[in-house]
This record gives C-alpha cells, structure tokens and sequence, in this order.
C-alpha cells in the first residue's frame, strides 16, 4: 500500500514538472515579462532599446600627404640649389578659390621651407638669381552630405493566438553630416631667372575636409611646403606621407 501510495505521489510530482515546464516554454521572457513565443516571429525584440550612432569610420584620404619631387639632370646646376638669395611668386592656378590673400599664406610657408633648405630670403634688394614659382590648386574628391532627421526607425503589426503584437524599430544617429573632401595640391618650381631653366620642382597634396578647424589654410600650407622641402633638394617618386 505504501509502495502505491509512493509511485502516485512521483506520479503528480513528475505531472506537475511537466506543466511548469510547458508553461515556461509559453510564457517566457519576452515583451512585459511575457509573449515569449513570438520572439522568433519577428516583432518579439523590437522593443529593445534604441540603437545609437555617434561615430564612423574615417575617410582613408584624410590628412594624407602625397608628394612627388624632380631635380635637374644637370649636375652643375643641381649644385646652385639650396643656396644664395631667391624670390618667391604664384599665380591663381586652377579655380577662383585661390585668393591673393590665401596665395599668400602658402607663399609665407614656403619660404620658411625654404629658409630651412639653406636659401636667403632676408635681402630681397639683392638681385635674385633663382625664382621660385608656386600654383595652388584644389578639386573636390568627395561632395559634403545632405543634412537629415537624426531619427529614423521601423513599424510592424502581428497577429498571433494571444492577440494583436505592435513592434517599433528606432535608430537614433548622432553623427553630423560631413562637409565636402576636398584635395589642395601645392605646385613648387624653382627656376634659374635669366635662362628661365627648371632646376628642381615637385608637388604634394593633401585631403582635408572642408571648413575643419583643424585644417585650416595656413596648416594645410605649412604640412604641404614641409613634406616638399623635406630633404631638399632630394628627388623620388611619388610617396606618400600619412598624417602627423
């Protein structure tokens, strides 16, 4: 009698295991605590919290430096460089973006550069024999972005046998719109005044993004005439110098 008496109490013990155990699997966690069953429908974790943007990833481009420079196959006049007085001149180059006043912003960082290279640029009443002539330039490599609403999301309605489930999807992006990329290239050559004979040129640009403090006209022209300069008059193939 006992040994029945046993078995029937296992017997309800096991049977109610049994439906705690269907209930959970039912009424899981889910939306309130509950709707568990419908988690893999679709609308069961749309409720989480909103996604939240405030970074990207950076233009490979930006503050990247690429220079190229060439110097005379002339050995005799290779070894007039780096020495004596020398004057310094540009003109507008390609498009009206380049102001006389921004020209001379270049102008200034290009004779430190060259005051650093062993030229003397104190004494312009002294006849100059070398000139050196600069074009600045700039293109648009990539165009700025739209303005748009920092809020965006999705909505979506299920019907299931508990009853009607609404779900909304909210991404919040907190990132601004960048401005434009735009490339300023600095043209140097430096030229013999009486024979007009080039004795060294080269070139280096840069990528910046337009209207960033940290890129300003007279930074982008000091990084510039710098990566020139480096080693004058050293000449190499195109190279590229990452941001400092």
């Amino acid at each position: 009698m006992k040994k029945l008496e046993g078995a029937a109490i296992a017997a309800g013990m096991a049977a109610m295991l049994l439906v705690s155990s269907t209930a959970q699997a039912q009424w899981g966690p889910g939306y309130g605590g509950g709707w568990g069953g419908y988690r893999g429908s679709g609308w069961g974790n749309s409720f989480d919290s909103p996604r939240i943007n405030n970074s990207r990833s950076k233009d490979s481009r930006e503050g990247r430096v690429e220079v190229s420079r060439f110097v005379s196959s002339d050995p005799a006049a290779a070894a007039e460089l780096g020495k004596g007085p020398v004057s310094v001149e540009s003109e507008s180059g390609d498009g009206p973006w380049v102001e006389a006043s921004m020209r001379r912003t270049f102008e200034a960082a290009i004779v430190d550069a060259l005051v650093g290279a062993g030229y003397d640029t104190l004494h312009p009443d002294v006849p100059q024999p070398q000139i050196t002539k600069l074009k600045i330039s700039r293109q648009v490599l990539a165009p700025g972005e739209e303005k748009r609403s920092p809020v965006s999301g999705t909505a979506a309605i299920e019907t299931g046998t508990y009853g009607t489930g609404y779900g909304l999807g909210i991404n919040v992006d907190l990132t601004k719109p960048r401005s434009a990329l735009v490339s300023t290239r600095l043209d140097a050559r430096i030229v013999e005044k009486d024979s007009g004979k080039v004795l060294w040129e080269g070139y280096a640009t840069i990528a910046t993004r337009e209207g960033d403090d940290k890129w300003s006209n007279g930074m982008i022209a000091t990084k510039l005439a710098g990566a020139l300069f480096d080693n004058f008059p050293k000449a190499d193939a195109i190279a590229a110098v990452g941001e400092g």
